[in-house]
């Protein structure tokens, strides 16, 4: 077995496991699967699931390893937990607003924040507002967080035009 990492997030889907993981990996470069698990006979009475449906499905998402479990209907995503999307350029988080979102709830996007098909949230974060954020001028960061706070998908010129006064 490979070095294990220290925390790996693990994600309930009622069955969806592996339909996502192969999405995310689709969407995110040096991406893969790299082990999947399907139920077994034992436990049945436990667990409620099908000899041969899928399980577990282990995947890296450019390097950060995932766990997706199908573990049935008992749990649903909530907005409570997200995971940043860090990007470089205007073109980075238009890439990754439009590939998330697709079929995901389109009333759920807000400050950079949308659902995707499988009600996952994701913060697609340029680089740039966290350090506009970050500046020790408390007028800038105002104007900032003024222009952040009412943009759907971050618009990182007009973040900037707000930094700048």
């Amino acid at each position: 077995m490979a070095s294990l990492r220290p925390i790996v997030p693990c994600l309930w889907f009622d069955s969806q496991a592996e339909e996502a993981a192969q999405f995310y990996v689709e969407v995110f470069p040096h991406s893969r699967i790299t082990n999947v698990v399907h139920y077994t006979d034992v436990g049945t009475e436990i667990h409620g699931q099908p000899e041969g449906k899928v399980m577990v499905v282990t995947f890296e998402l450019d390097g950060q390893p995932f766990t997706a479990l199908n573990g049935g209907p008992l749990f649903k995503f909530t907005e409570a937990v997200s995971f940043q999307v860090h990007c470089r350029s205007q073109g980075e988080v238009d890439f990754y607003w439009e590939r998330l979102g697709e079929g995901g709830d389109p009333n759920a996007k807000q400050c950079g924040w949308l659902k995707d098909r499988f009600g996952l949230s994701w913060q697609v974060v340029p680089v740039a507002l966290l350090e506009m954020l970050d500046d020790p001028d408390p007028a800038r960061v105002k104007r900032v967080t003024a222009v952040m706070l009412r943009q759907k998908k971050m618009d990182i010129a007009e973040l900037e035009q707000a930094y700048r006064g």
